[in-house]
């Protein structure tokens, strides 16, 4: 196989056995484990372009998984599967580092739309390798973002949304747009999934800023104010 590596993580076999031979059939490179530690393991020696990561896992749950992962420095996406259509499961998620969720029980071709559009945004070449933005840098080859000195660690979610307002500068974002932008396929009209993440954007940016940059336009947006060159 030679496209993009993904680990499923489940400890339902047939639902192992499902995702593994529906994501080879659409081209992926997978490999399959039944619990944390495993793909822990196979993460650390394989390094996925992907994770499938179930919530509830039998030695330790997929949230405690993604913490380990990201404080080991393992940044590529995760898409978690939960059983439950819970808000505040959703929002764990992703305050921990995951970057979707897709809820059980799923359609087959629901998961395979969302891995391709996780790594649209996530593997696509860029033109442009460094943006700017006011106090903003982006480092589209290496990563890094800085907002003047000082550099933030956002997860590949964050970074795309980020390089979104900031392609778009004092200007107006609806939800609407960032959706289809950053997460590039229907949402299922579910647009606090956006205010979500430009909140955790906000408590990574303004600390460091000289000034509150992104700001909230009820009823209409978000919008990234830089101020303009006299």
């Amino acid at each position: 196989m030679t496209g993009p590596k993904i680990l499923v993580v489940d400890d339902e076999p047939n639902i192992r056995d499902l995702l593994t031979t529906s994501l080879r059939f659409a081209g992926f490179a997978v490999r399959a484990v039944g619990n944390g530690a495993a793909a822990i393991s196979a993460v650390l020696a394989e390094e996925p372009d992907l994770i499938v990561l179930d919530v509830m896992l039998p030695d330790m749950n997929g949230f405690s998984v993604t913490k380990r992962l990201r404080t080991s420095g393992y940044t590529a996406p995760i898409l978690f599967l939960t059983a439950k259509d819970d808000t505040q499961d959703k929002i764990m998620g992703l305050t921990v580092g995951g970057d979707d969720y897709v809820t059980k029980p799923f359609s087959l071709d629901e998961i395979v739309a969302r891995i391709k559009a996780i790594l649209r945004r996530t593997m696509q070449e860029e033109d442009e390798i460094l943006i700017r933005a006011g106090e903003i840098s982006m480092d589209q080859d290496t990563h890094e973002v800085r907002v003047g000195d000082h550099v933030l660690e956002l997860s590949p979610t964050e970074f795309k949304l980020l390089r979104y307002m900031m392609l778009n500068p004092n200007r107006v974002l609806s939800k609407a747009q960032i959706l289809d932008h950053v997460w590039e396929y229907d949402f299922n009209g579910d647009a606090g999934i956006v205010e979500s993440y430009i909140s955790y954007l906000r408590r990574k940016i303004d600390p460091v800023a000289s000034e509150p940059l992104i700001q909230t336009k009820r009823g209409f947006g978000y919008m990234l104010k830089i101020a303009k060159a006299s």
